[in-house]
């Protein structure tokens, strides 16, 4: 079905699922605090874009494997999350507030990865990093609120700004000029959590064999004991 068909967009992208869990009372009271002052579908949007952003702190090394690690109320409560985890958090409190949400997906090469996470990877290209889209004014907007506000100050890096009317993603450039991240190309929007592909994702950065060691560590030992195990610091 077409993305922009109004019945689409109605159905599945302001609807519920297991993941962006919409209907959830955490998820529904939070969206409502959020918004209350908002004026308007665009402030509110921007408001629960900031909130995701700077109140759910980025850590690359949550868990990813299994599909309740994504729930948005979990990840609210546990307080920090990767880029797609960050990404259904909006998506849920987006929906909550009436504002239809997908996952965006885009393969991109980040310039200054750190360099734990570069011999972990063993490449700087991150296959389907995870954005938020906004069905707002009539058309689909690019919210990206995985980096928080302080983490980018002690990176310098640029940190991505939605105000609900233009695209919200990555600076090409960090705060001193230097190339950060650049995209390469769009991968695709879904209106829930496409987990098959995602770790098809995380295959291809690991191969078969390290992501298979990672997946059998976490499952046996818990999350910090499997990444330290395979020499990466929390």
């Amino acid at each position: 079905m077409n993305y922009m068909d109004k019945e689409y967009i109605t159905d599945a992208c302001l609807c519920p699922t297991d993941v962006i869990d919409s209907n959830n009372p955490v998820i529904i009271e939070l969206a409502g605090e959020i918004t209350e002052r908002a004026a308007g579908e665009a402030e509110a949007a921007s408001l629960l874009f900031y909130y995701t952003r700077d109140s759910i702190r980025y850590n690359p090394y949550s868990p990813f494997h299994a599909r309740e690690d994504y729930v948005a109320s979990t990840v609210i409560q546990r307080g920090y999350g990767y880029c797609i985890q960050k990404a259904v958090v909006l998506a849920a409190l987006a929906r909550a507030a009436g504002i239809p949400s997908r996952l965006g997906f885009a393969n991109i090469r980040n310039h200054q990865l750190p360099e734990k996470m570069l011999e972990l990877q063993g490449t700087d290209i991150i296959y389907d990093h995870g954005f938020t889209e906004l069905f707002l004014g009539g058309e689909w907007l690019k919210a990206t609120p995985a980096f928080n506000r302080g983490m980018c100050d002690m990176l310098g890096l640029v940190p991505v700004e939605f105000d609900g009317r233009s695209h919200g993603v990555f600076s090409r450039n960090d705060i001193h000029g230097n190339i950060s991240i650049e995209y390469l190309d769009e991968v695709g929007s879904w209106p829930d959590l496409p987990l098959d592909h995602i770790l098809g994702a995380f295959e291809r950065i690991f191969g078969p064999e390290r992501f298979k060691q990672i997946i059998c560590m976490i499952e046996e030992h818990g999350h910090a004991v499997a990444m330290s195990m395979v020499g990466v610091d929390i």
